[in-house]
Formats: C-alpha cells, structure tokens, sequence
C-alpha cells in the first residue's frame, strides 16, 4: 500500500479464475492484452488487487500455469486473507478483526454431521475459511441448516456458495467484499482514496464486490447464472455495473473503456508500425512493453523481416550501449542487434509469448530513467524470467537505450538466447 506516494488513479479488483484469467484460452491472449495494457499504462500510478476464492498455495500454483503479472494485493480463500506484494506480506489488522466470534474447531465439528459435505483439499482450509463441495440440489437446504446450527453454538459466520459446488463457511467479517471495504477505508485513512475502483467477476463469491458502495463494476461474458441471477435482483438499474460483451480479462479491458476509466488500448492491439509514430508521448514503461512485444513479434514471424526495423533498433540503441545477459556475457548493443536479425523467426508456429511484470521508472535526471521489470518468455511448456535493469534516455521525441542488465530470475532452465 506504500508504493504509491499519493492516491490511485485506478484500482482494479479482479476475481482470478475465469474472469482475468481464461482457462479456455489456450494462448492466454485476453490476459496477455491486459498484462501489455496494464504495465505500459498503468502500472506507475495504479493498484492491481486480486481476489479469489483460492488458498495461497492453490494462488501459487496457478501463478506458475497462467502469464500472470503481480498484484500490488492479494486477497486470497475468499476474502479471509489479504497479502501485500510480491513478498505476499500479511495485514495482521485483517486477521485480529476474523478472529472475532469465529472458532474454526466448532465449524469442523458441526460440518461433520452432514454427510452431504465432502471436504475439499488441505491446502484449501485456512485459519478463517472451512471449505467443502456438495451438490447442487443439496446447497440451499444444508446451508440453512448449518446456519441455524453455528448460530446456536454462538459463532457469527458466512456461508458462500458458488460454481454449482463450492461451499465455504467464513468468519462472518471476512468475504471478498468485506475485504474490499476494509482496503478501502485503510485508504482514505491515509488520505490515498483511489479516485475509482472497478471491481470485476464471474461467480457468485463475487457478488459482494458489486455492493460496495462508489465502485464501478463488470461481470465478464461468461459470468455464471448465480452472478447474473443476483445482479438481476439486486443491481439490474445500477448504471455502475456492466455486462461485458467479451469474454475474461478483455471484458475487463472493455469495461475500462466503457466507464471512462482511462486508455484501454493494448499495445498488443496495435501494430509496431502504429506505435512507433506514436512514440512522442511514450513513457519507459510503454517503451520497455513495446520494446518486448516486437521482440516476440520478431521472432514469431508476425511482423515484416526488414532493414527498417533493424535501422529503427539501431537508432533507438546508444552507440556505446552494453547489454548483459543473465550469463554475465556482455555485447555491444549494436553487436546484440545482428544476434536478433539471426533470430527472426526462430518461434514461428510456436507458443512463444514475451510479458513483462513489475515495470518500476525512477526519473534520474530531467531526461533519463532507470527502468526495473521483470521479463518472461513462455516457450510451449517451458517458461524463462529474468530480472531486468535498463537505462534510457529520452532525446526529443525519442527514447535511446542506453545499458541493460539482465540476471536469471530462476536459475534452472536457462536459455541461450535473450534480449
């Protein structure tokens, strides 16, 4: 919450599982266009929360399947859990305000009564969430049931269903929305209220995001019938709430657009040709995700194999520019140019993707930065980070990189080629 030194400009809080990420997207395009628009546009000024309904470790997994970028927050097991970056550091406010009227032994011990519950995984039950799956045609009957019961033995909690089969009892604070709420007043405590919010999901667990109060809010495509359901009876009239006509995160994208929020162009939406004229008005980060994104282009063999984009390269690199690469091998920058003239092509008809993460620009003089990501190449089922350090300058109109430092984010694995 201390990255930004003054309010958000936008905070998006998604649900993960088929909202940002779509598992029928085998090229995982719709994120990998939000991952692009996010880093070059509003990664230095924005706050990316994610919340789902999944335990930390099941979070982790998924983070190591899907492109993903890191979240600024983390609210994972449906709102009982709020973390803060990369580290996934607790809010320890958050688990005292849980622990009240909440005793996970007596959940367990009444849950066992009904046979009707099957328990989910291990990793799935957490300090304030006690998780099952029943069916359908048994949701509503054994959730009346278990309230009445927790209620006698003096618990407060919550019962959430979602999915057609999940079943979670929560403290009765926690839940993606009450989690949500309490970030926001955390805010405007410190006086860091974003100035908008839009939350976004598929499922019933997500409905609670929709209530708070000023949010702007999008229910992706493929939102599932209890979502639909709940919205048409308690927010059909609310302008605030949109029914994206796109599926997962490009609904997401779409509903940026739709309510104003701010640019919702990716650059993997424009052509290399479209971004170079509009270089005037980049930024590093724009620069560094267009820089990357020609670079899987390039050695896809979508884009044209010409001396112009060579020229472009060579233009935009300074003459005594070194590059070093997570081998600790260095190059000349104009020498590391000939090296990718050798690769175009090399991925063609291959699932070969380039995302960046975690894009940092510190201002060191009136015309330079320091640039700091994270860089990944998804190579079929092969994956490969680095971390990267650049310099650039910014001549006129014209962005010149200057150094460029890479080292292994993982050190197994290692590729032989990287730029």
């Amino acid at each position: 919450m201390d990255r930004l030194i003054s309010s958000a400009r936008l905070m998006i809080v998604s649900d993960l599982d088929h909202t940002m990420v779509d598992h029928h997207d085998t090229e995982n395009s719709s994120l990998l266009r939000f991952n692009a628009l996010w880093e070059s546009t509003y990664r230095h000024d924005s706050l990316l929360v994610f919340s789902t309904g999944r335990s930390p470790t099941l979070y982790k997994q998924l983070r190591k399947e899907k492109p993903m970028i890191t979240p600024d927050i983390t609210i994972t097991s449906v709102g009982t859990e709020i973390t803060y970056g990369k580290l996934m550091v607790p809010d320890h406010g958050w688990v005292q305000f849980l622990n009240q009227k909440w005793d996970k032994n007596i959940v367990i011990e009444e849950t066992s009564k009904f046979p009707e519950l099957t328990p989910q995984a291990e990793t799935e039950q957490r300090a304030h969430k006690v998780s099952f799956y029943v069916k359908k045609e048994n949701a509503k009957q054994v959730t009346e049931a278990l309230s009445k019961v927790l209620e006698q033995r003096g618990l407060d909690v919550k019962i959430i269903y979602s999915g057609g089969v999940d079943l979670d009892i929560l403290a009765k604070g926690a839940g993606k929305g009450q989690a949500l709420a309490y970030l926001l007043e955390k805010f405007e405590k410190e006086g860091k209220l974003p100035a908008n919010t839009l939350v976004c999901g598929d499922s019933g667990n997500d409905a609670e995001l929709f209530s708070i109060p000023g949010v702007y809010g999008v229910m992706v495509s493929n939102a599932q019938e209890e979502l639909l359901q709940w919205h048409a009876e308690n927010a059909k009239d609310n302008p605030k709430i949109l029914h994206a006509s796109e599926r997962c995160a490009s609904g997401i994208i779409q509903a940026i657009g739709h309510f104003k929020l701010g640019p919702n162009l990716s650059p993997r939406d424009v052509s290399y040709i479209a971004q170079e004229h509009t270089v005037e008005n980049a930024t590093p980060g724009q620069e560094i995700v267009n820089f990357c994104l020609l670079s899987e282009k390039w050695r896809r063999g979508e884009i044209e194999n010409s001396e112009l984009i060579i020229a472009g390269l060579k233009a935009a690199t300074h003459p005594t520019g070194v590059i070093i690469l997570p081998s600790g091998v260095d190059h000349s920058m104009r020498e590391y140019i000939n090296i990718f003239r050798e690769v175009y092509g090399d991925k063609q008809g291959k699932q070969f993707r380039i995302w960046v993460d975690n894009i940092s620009a510190t201002q060191i003089s009136p015309d330079t930065w320091v640039v700091k990501f994270d860089k990944w190449e998804l190579d079929g089922e092969e994956r490969h980070g680095c971390v990267v350090t650049s310099v650039l300058r910014k001549d006129s109109e014209w962005f010149t990189l200057i150094h460029v430092h890479q080292t292994w984010v993982e050190q197994s694995g290692q590729i032989k080629w990287t730029i």
